[in-house]
């Protein structure tokens, strides 16, 4: 008897899977490594009936899968891209839906002495003159683009570096896993460090500066372009996202007691 009313309820749970609604939305590393994703999706299914089907990868391969048409929609943290993913016709239009910030991750005894710095430009330039270990994404995702933003600002080229300079193209937790493995410093955002389990010698030694927001904003992918994509199914999950059900989730979620993101997506 039991094990016919096991058979029978995963039976049940069967077809409610098959049966819901799937959208395909691309999300960066960085958000799924911060845990937060598991919190949503379970909240998602329950409240609209959809099944997010989840594709992680980094920000430019998310932009290229929607360009490609082969996600219903975009979640990415790269503004600029994003901008020029809805101007070039890809997407419908760009939602703001969270921030939080990057932070410079280090060896604790910090040779670079980054923990002193008052801007992120000095923090780079300082790591570049004591030529410290630096771990680099370099997989062209949003925080691979705003590491090289910030070598920009301080008026640096990764190019010349020599070999303390390593890109791994890898998400951020393979990239976290490298830097402690070689002691190095390494851009990340600030979520998938308090959810990193192998901080290891690494400790945050520097944040703060503007200039190291991350907002994350979310984008349809034009059915225009695409017409087989789950548009309708796409705007549901965006009206989940920019409700007060999705503030309280995101801005409830902590680790440690820190809050990982702050909610900022306007009706």
């Amino acid at each position: 008897m039991m094990m016919r009313l096991c058979a029978i309820l995963l039976a049940v749970v069967t077809a409610t899977s098959l049966t819901a609604e799937t959208v395909k939305l691309a999300v960066t590393t960085s958000f799924e490594n911060s845990g937060l994703a598991d919190v949503l999706l379970p909240h998602i299914e329950r409240d609209t009936g959809l099944a997010v089907q989840l594709l992680v990868v980094g920000t430019g391969q998310a932009i290229r899968l929607g360009q490609a048409g082969d996600v219903d929609a975009i979640f990415v943290h790269a503004r600029a891209a994003e901008e020029a993913f809805v101007a070039d016709g890809f997407g419908t239009h760009r939602r703001e839906i969270m921030y939080n910030d990057f932070v410079l991750v280090g060896p604790q005894n910090d040779p670079a002495a980054i923990a002193t710095a008052t801007t992120a430009s000095e923090a780079f330039q300082a790591i570049a003159q004591a030529k410290a270990p630096f771990v680099s994404r370099g997989d062209e995702s949003g925080t691979h683009k705003a590491e090289q933003s910030q070598w920009q600002s301080a008026g640096l080229e990764p190019a010349q570096f020599s070999a303390w300079y390593r890109e791994v193209g890898a998400g951020m937790g393979a990239s976290l896993n490298t830097a402690a493995g070689l002691d190095a410093y390494i851009l990340a955002d600030r979520a998938s460090w308090l959810n990193f389990g192998n901080q290891a010698n690494l400790a945050l030694l520097f944040s703060g500066d503007p200039a190291l927001f991350n907002q994350y904003a979310y984008l349809p992918v034009s059915a225009d372009l695409h017409p087989h994509v789950n548009a309708s199914g796409a705007e549901r999950l965006e009206n989940w996202l920019t409700s007060n059900a999705a503030r309280e989730l995101i801005d409830g979620y902590r680790i440690a007691g820190e809050a990982l993101f702050v909610f900022n997506a306007t009706p």
